[in-house]
């Protein structure tokens, strides 16, 4: 399914963009994925939505703390973001922005868990989500990159009820969670070949047409290739930077 007009609460719905620069993130996806990207009423504090095929797909806005570095967003879908909000208190967990209204299209809150990593929610009301995923140009796939999986699996299963299952992929430490018996994201365990520097974090992950050539692209339009392309059994992916330095991966799925 690519069209979505809901979403199961526990799923991830939304990605978004938290950039220094708007117009040089406006550059740089319209040129990587041909996003048509529009300013919303000055309400929205400089927020846009970015939208492929008449589909509202991803959104981009500017920094909310002078601190916060440039990042991708993973919203997960939720009832009540006030509810979640109580949960993440019981789990160990810490809150970054509490729930609060976003105009009249949901209520929005972000978390960390108790390793760091952030994570958002969404309360949808007249905005559901992306209205298209897992194809070329949309958000396919949502990764918890870790540290220490056994200190954050708890969490996700206490605050969305999740299930952590083993994915069992040869020479690699790597778990799908799933909800309600759908795999909606995953967890990589960082070993010693990453860089001591890389926090724990989400990693939202674009569809392409062609993972080599949309590297090329990358390099183009002024961002970096952290991982260059390599093959996998979901399919041929790479990990980048965009121009103002928020990481993000890309990959050819191989269904």
């Amino acid at each position: 399914m690519t069209e979505r007009t809901s979403y199961a609460p526990g799923t991830p719905s939304w990605v978004d963009l938290g950039t220094p620069d708007i117009d040089a993130a406006v550059a740089f996806y319209s040129g990587l994925f041909g996003w048509q990207i529009e300013e919303g009423p000055p309400e929205a504090g400089g927020y846009r939505m970015c939208m492929f095929r008449d589909h509202a797909v991803a959104g981009m806005g500017p920094l909310m703390a002078e601190a916060q570095p440039s990042a991708w967003s993973t919203y997960v879908s939720v009832a009540d973001a006030d509810a979640t909000a109580k949960a993440v208190d019981g789990a160990g967990g810490m809150t970054f922005v509490p729930p609060m209204d976003v105009l009249t299209v949901g209520r929005m809150a972000v978390f960390a868990d108790p390793t760091g990593a952030a994570i958002s929610v969404w309360q949808p009301r007249d905005h559901v989500g992306a209205g298209l995923v897992n194809e070329p140009g949309t958000f396919c796939w949502n990764e918890l990159v870790v540290r220490d999986g056994a200190a954050a699996i708890p969490f996700y299963e206490k605050v969305f009820g999740w299930k952590a299952v083993d994915s069992g992929m040869e020479g690699m430490s790597y778990t799908l969670f799933d909800n309600g018996g759908e795999q909606i994201a995953g967890m990589l365990q960082m070993d010693d070949s990453f860089p001591a520097q890389v926090p724990n974090h989400w990693m939202v992950y674009f569809a392409v047409d062609d993972c080599d050539r949309a590297v090329e692209q990358v390099a183009s339009l002024g961002g970096k290739v952290m991982m260059p392309p390599s093959d996998s059994p979901v399919g041929r992916m790479a990990a980048c930077l965009d121009s103002t330095n928020a990481a993000f991966s890309v990959i050819k799925l191989a269904t």
